[in-house]
């Protein structure tokens, strides 16, 4: 089941890959070694063109991304479709992209903005579809 919701802008620090599950692997590894994991709001962005993934983490004062060899940017704001899906990792990752495709069949996507992934929890995701 899905709503829609408005999300504010959230400033983070990230890793850039390609959209493969190798390369987004090796990034998640890479950004969870490099920061706290508690107390943290992670999240996943899917950049159509060019065809990119970022692995973030929303910034909090005292982070300094570049000495950690991150960059630092913003995820837009504005109006989403999400759908919430709960589970246990890994099994819960690959049900990330079926998701994503049947909000695409929902709703016509902003694709001035990326989709995002938002790990509220170990076992809960929520996919969000960009939407006008």
């Amino acid at each position: 089941m899905s709503e829609v919701i408005e999300r504010e802008e959230v400033r983070v620090m990230f890793l850039r890959t390609d959209d493969t599950q190798a390369g987004i692997d090796r990034a998640w590894r890479r950004l969870e070694s490099l920061v706290a994991l508690r107390g943290r709001r992670f999240y996943g962005a899917f950049h159509e063109q060019p065809p990119e993934y970022w692995v973030c983490a929303e910034m909090q004062d005292g982070d300094d991304p570049e000495s950690l060899g991150l960059e630092s940017g913003v995820l837009p704001g504005g109006k989403f479709l999400r759908a919430r899906l709960r589970g246990e990792p890994p099994a819960v990752y690959g049900r990330i992209k079926p998701t994503f495709d049947a909000l695409i069949k929902e709703a016509v996507p902003d694709e001035s903005r990326p989709g995002l992934e938002f790990y509220r929890r170990r076992d809960e995701i929520d996919c969000l579809l960009p939407i006008r």
